[in-house]
């Protein structure tokens, strides 16, 4: 993102959603979708402190935040969560489905399934039904889950890539009804992160991942760096659908050409 583009205003009056946005990525982007004037829900789902952390920081640098504690993968944490954009802002304009996760050993077996698909798939469904016409919606992947049917991954990411795969699809099936909204979707999917939690457990599991990763892809990308690619693509006029490649796409995509 250019300094032009964060010095803008040009989501000023509009109410944005960012699921799992108390640290990392959801909370870099949503302090970049507060800085061009967004009213933003930080959404976290047990550490209060670090949402708040990240709301005071917004509300510092002038902008407007409130923090939601909620569980999407329950309809009442869903609707607190839209209620809060309504209510705080006036409207729900974005909604960056950010949150993911499926590695934990707590959460029962079919927990990857029901957070990156089941959970995506209502909190986009109760969404819609207040958002206005010219709403955007961006679901944020990566590269090893985008493509999975083509690209194999590593071990321990394979029942969190096939399940935020198959959210992709589920999502992307919902097009029809949002383009009879008015809403756009679009997806933002990304190469391994450096500092991520994801990246971290991957690289513990499998000594040297991050550093063939890096290797295959050139370089990859920083917290920071990703988050502002997905900040970038809201307010875009960008066919609904579209996919932006975020960092060392061009061997998955080889690969998924060779698939077809």
């Amino acid at each position: 993102m250019n300094e032009a583009q964060q010095n803008t205003q040009d989501l000023a009056a509009k109410g944005a959603l960012v699921t799992g946005s108390s640290r990392g990525i959801g909370a870099e982007t949503a302090r970049l979708l507060a800085a061009r004037g967004a009213g933003v829900v930080v959404n976290y789902r047990q550490k209060a402190p670090r949402a708040n952390k990240v709301v005071a920081g917004i509300e510092e640098a002038g902008g407007r935040a409130v923090a939601v504690g909620a569980d999407i993968t329950t309809e009442e944490g869903r609707q607190a969560m839209i209620n809060a954009a309504v209510q705080s802002f006036g409207s729900l304009d974005v909604l960056v489905l950010n949150a993911s996760g499926g590695m934990e050993s707590d959460q029962g077996e079919d927990y990857a399934l029901r957070l990156n698909r089941d959970a995506q798939v209502a909190l986009l469904e109760q969404a819609a039904e207040v958002m206005p016409s010219g709403s955007q919606v961006v679901f944020v992947t990566s590269h090893q889950a985008h493509f999975i049917d083509d690209v194999p991954t590593m071990d321990l990411y394979v029942p969190v890539a096939k399940s935020k795969r198959a959210g992709e699809v589920a999502l992307r099936e919902r097009i029809p009804m949002l383009e009879k909204r008015g809403i756009r979707f679009t997806v933002v999917s990304g190469d391994m992160i450096e500092g991520t939690i994801t990246a971290t457990l991957l690289n513990r599991a499998e000594p040297g991942a991050i550093e063939a990763r890096r290797d295959a892809a050139g370089r990859l990308y920083s917290v920071e760096e990703f988050a502002a690619e997905v900040a970038a693509v809201v307010g875009q006029d960008l066919p609904t659908g579209h996919t932006e490649y975020v960092g060392g796409a061009e061997d998955f995509l080889t690969a998924a050409r060779k698939n077809q």
